[in-house]
C-alpha cells in the first residue's frame, strides 16, 4: 500500500534526476555559473537593503476637515523697520481680527550691520510711578485705586485707562489718531515714545507664532501701530511718522504647521529689498493640508503651500491699503496624506524567488547557446578532418 503511494508521488515529480554519469561539464558552464552566481548575490543584497528602507506613499484626498485652528511659524527681518514700529495684525473671511498681536511674539533690534542689539518679548513695560494722573484729572493719593485717564476717549464714566496700550485702543475705538503723544501720563513714564526715538535708524527681527482659523485670511507686518476701522487702515503715530517706511525684508522661515520629513517651504530664505518710496508688498498663498504619518504611526497634521508675488507701488495703493507686507492664504480643497511603511515580508520573499529564479533560467538558456555552439563548430572541425 505504501509502496504505491511512493510509486505515485515519484510521479508527481516536477524534477527529473539524471545520473552524473551523463553530465557534461565545460569551462563556459563554469563562467556563466560564477556570473550567475555573483549576479543573484548583488541583487539579493539590493533588495535586502530596499526591505530595511521605508517608502513613502502618497495619497490625494478631499479635505472634510472644519472648524479646525492652526499655527502660522514665521521669522522675518526688516532692516529699516525699528521694532516699536512694526506690528502683526491678522483677519479672516469669518470676520475674526486681532491688531497689535504680542502674545508669542519675539522681537529682536538689529543695528544696520544686522548685529542683534536687544531681544524682547513684544509689548513694553508699565514701570509705576509715585502719583499718575487720575481719570478726574488730579493725582493718586494714598490708598486711591488707580484709574488712569483715557484723554477723551472714554466710552463711558467707568472707564479707566491704566497703560499706555489702553490709551491707545481707546483711542482706536474712537477712531483717533494720537497726535498729542507728549500729554499722555501713561506712554510717558513707560517711556514708549522715547523709545521710539532711541530706535530711529534700527531694523529688527521678529519671529513666533499665529494661531489662527483653518479658513482663507490673512495676516501683515505693518510700520506704525495700525488700527481697524470701517476697513480702513490709520496709523496712530501721526507724530513720529515718517514720510516713508522701506519695507524691505528677508523671510527666513515661514511655515504653515508642523515641521515634517520632506517638507519645503518656498519662503524660506527669500529676500525683497526696496530701494524706493513705502508700498504694499504682497504675497498670495495656497495651502494644501497635508497629513504625514513615520513608520512608528506617529502622526503629523501639517501643510504644505505655493506662493505667487506682488508689489504695489504707493501711488498705487488706495486709501483704504496700508503701506506693509501682506500674506494672504487660502486652502486647497485637496489633502496629501504621506504614509511611511516597509515592504512586506512575503512581497521581500516573492522579489528573492523572482531574482533567483529568474537568472538561473536565464543563464541556463544562454549556457545552452553556447554549449551547442561549440558542439556545432566541433562538429564541423571533425568533419573537416576526415575530409
Amino acid at each position: 500500500m505504501m509502496n504505491a503511494v511512493f510509486n505515485k508521488l515519484r510521479n508527481l515529480d516536477a524534477y527529473p534526476k539524471v545520473k552524473e554519469d551523463f553530465y557534461s561539464r565545460t569551462l563556459s558552464g563554469g563562467i556563466i555559473t560564477l556570473v550567475s552566481s555573483l549576479s543573484i548575490l548583488l541583487l539579493v543584497f539590493s533588495e535586502f537593503t530596499l526591505y530595511l528602507h521605508t517608502v513613502t506613499e502618497t495619497k490625494l484626498l478631499v479635505d472634510t476637515s472644519r472648524g479646525e485652528t492652526f499655527h502660522i511659524n514665521f521669522d522675518i527681518t526688516f532692516p529699516a523697520i525699528p521694532c516699536t514700529l512694526l506690528s502683526v495684525d491678522t483677519m479672516d473671511i469669518s470676520g475674526e481680527q486681532h491688531h497689535d498681536i504680542k502674545h508669542d511674539i519675539i522681537k529682536k533690534r538689529i543695528n544696520a550691520h544686522g548685529d542683534v542689539i536687544e531681544s524682547r518679548p513684544d509689548g513694553i513695560g508699565a514701570p509705576k510711578i509715585e502719583k499718575p494722573l487720575q481719570r478726574h484729572g488730579g493725582r493718586l493719593e494714598k490708598n486711591e485705586t488707580y484709574c488712569g485717564s483715557c484723554f477723551g476717549a472714554e466710552q463711558s464714566d467707568d472707564d479707566c485707562c491704566n497703560s499706555c496700550e489702553e490709551v491707545r485702543e481707546a483711542y482706536r475705538k474712537k477712531g483717533w489718531a494720537m497726535t498729542n503723544a507728549d500729554l499722555i501720563d501713561q506712554c510717558k513714564r513707560e517711556g514708549f515714545f522715547e523709545r521710539i526715538k532711541e530706535e530711529d535708524g534700527e531694523g529688527c527681527n521678529i519671529h513666533g507664532s499665529l494661531e489662527v482659523n483653518r479658513v482663507a485670511g490673512n495676516f501683515h507686518f505693518a510700520a506704525g501701530k495700525s488700527f481697524h476701522q470701517s476697513s480702513f487702515f490709520f496709523d496712530d503715530l501721526i507724530s513720529f511718522q515718517k514720510d516713508s517706511y522701506n519695507i524691505s525684508h528677508r523671510i527666513n522661515k515661514l511655515a504653515f504647521g508642523e515641521y515634517f520629513p520632506g517638507v519645503v517651504n518656498p519662503l524660506d530664505g527669500g529676500q525683497w529689498t526696496h530701494k524706493t518710496s513705502n508700498g504694499m508688498y504682497q504675497y498670495f498663498i495656497k495651502v494644501v493640508p497635508t497629513i504625514y504619518t513615520d513608520i512608528r504611526g506617529r502622526t503629523v497634521n501639517s501643510n504644505q503651500y505655493s506662493v505667487t508675488e506682488h508689489f504695489k507701488d504707493l501711488e498705487f495703493i488706495s486709501p483704504n491699503s496700508h503701506p506693509g507686507v501682506f500674506f494672504f492664504y487660502d486652502f486647497s480643497p485637496i489633502k496629501v496624506t504621506f504614509k511611511e511603511e516597509h515592504i512586506s515580508f512575503l512581497h521581500f520573499i516573492t522579489n528573492i524567488c523572482a531574482v533567483i529564479g529568474g537568472i538561473f533560467t536565464v543563464a541556463g538558456i544562454i549556457d545552452s547557446f553556447v554549449y551547442y555552439g561549440q558542439r556545432k563548430i566541433k562538429k564541423k572541425a571533425e568533419i573537416g578532418k576526415f575530409r
